[in-house]
């Protein structure tokens, strides 16, 4: 949830010759924050799992799942950019083709997995549990050749798997935005908020499935919004916010004005909250990214970008070698891996999700187990990232 100053993380070349190696500067909050959704994400996506209580998104209308999207338009404007400028549009476009094509399927190969595992868990663990009817997939199994056309194509797509098919789509959207934006930075703007307003007052969006009118769970006409809010902000199209005292008393009045609205615990209780939340549902609903979500995750993110200071400075190990500067830097470094490999690690989390799921089930929910199996959980992804890292390092080039 960070706004970062756009030149902070823009690829920098060397002042000497025009081949000169590229050194890509990384942003230490954009990691930090993309690490702290994943982790989010993992628990949000457990069954029943307590720690669920304790997300932000019990206390706004915002989520991890504004921070992730935010986030990976600011990654995106990172690692799509420089393509972009230095060899034009055409080039870009191919790049944005290749990396879609690798998003299109790690969603397949995603929905195979979780639908496979869930019939086996159905099958060893004979308590009665429907592990296949938990995530609505009998439809699927009941008509396999119509449904795995549906989802080969996009037009059957479960409510457990539409967060890569929303990122697919608007990673289409890229080389349109570039586009506009080569010509004036407002087009680009107008573009975004025009799709926006498609979704949100026209009904702008896409079938999840042919035997019913249900749609896109995640809009990504809507939800691109925030992709490119974060997207052009890493990219210069639009200034950092200064920092000042009263933008950021402004924003924590935002959110504490919003809180009662959004806390289940409060509502509930206050009728005259209650009766506010069910006037104002088209304004917070998820699927087409209603206005007051956008407007409470900029508040939450100004907060935050004024908290962790310049490029992250007040996130970042003191070095005195004091023990706890010491367990931070360690907790930070595994943070910062996790939201280094974000699509990764998001692939495993879903399927790791639901595995935690069928442990609980076996192990029970109390206070002892939900420690230990979200650590595990933890735990699992962490290491990924970290093996994720390293083959992408390529060891086997270097010299022995």
């Amino acid at each position: 949830m960070t706004l970062a100053d756009p030149m902070s993380a823009i690829p920098r070349t060397t002042v000497s010759a025009a081949a000169a190696p590229q050194v890509r500067v990384r942003d230490p909050r954009l990691d930090f924050f993309r690490g702290i959704a994943m982790f989010i994400i993992l628990i949000a996506h457990v069954p029943s799992n307590w720690l669920t209580l304790w997300i932000p998104a019990r206390f706004g209308f915002s989520d991890a799942t504004e921070t992730f999207v935010f986030c990976s338009g600011m990654a995106s404007a990172i690692a799509f950019g420089t393509v972009f400028r230095q060899q034009g549009l055409a080039m870009g476009t191919a790049r944005i083709a290749f990396r879609t094509w690798q998003v299109y399927w790690a969603h397949v190969a995603l929905f195979i997995a979780i639908a496979a595992t869930m019939v086996l868990m159905t099958r060893v663990f004979p308590d009665g549990r429907d592990y296949v009817g938990q995530l609505n997939l009998h439809p699927f199994f009941n008509r396999p050749q119509e449904n795995l056309l549906g989802l080969l194509t996009l037009t059957y797509v479960p409510n457990y798997f539409d967060i890569l098919p929303m990122y697919l789509v608007i990673l289409a959207l890229i080389p349109l935005m570039v586009a506009l934006a080569n010509v004036h930075v407002g087009l680009a703007i107008l573009a975004s908020v025009s799709i926006w307003l498609g979704a949100n007052a026209l009904g702008w969006n896409f079938p999840a499935e042919p035997w019913s009118d249900r749609e896109w769970y995640f809009n990504p006409f809507g939800w691109q919004l925030i992709f490119f809010t974060g997207f052009a902000l890493m990219a210069g199209w639009l200034p950092p916010p200064p920092v000042d005292r009263r933008l950021f008393w402004g924003a924590v009045a935002i959110v504490l004005i919003m809180l009662p609205i959004a806390y289940f615990r409060i509502y509930r209780e206050v009728a005259l909250f209650s009766d506010i939340r069910g006037q104002i549902g088209f304004l917070i609903q998820k699927t087409d990214f209603g206005i007051l979500r956008y407007v409470h995750f900029l508040a939450t993110a100004y907060i935050a970008w004024v908290l962790v200071g310049a490029k992250g400075a007040n996130i970042l190990p003191s070095g005195s070698g004091h023990i706890l500067s010491v367990i931070w830097s360690y907790i930070l470094a595994a943070i910062m891996k996790v939201g280094q490999q974000s699509l990764a690690v998001f692939i495993t989390s879903m399927f790791l999700a639901r595995i935690l799921g069928v442990l609980f089930d076996q192990v029970g929910r109390s206070y002892v187990t939900m420690v230990w199996v979200n650590a595990l959980g933890f735990a699992v992804i962490i290491a990924l990232a970290y093996g994720v890292g390293w083959f992408k390092s390529q060891p086997w080039k270097k010299k022995a």
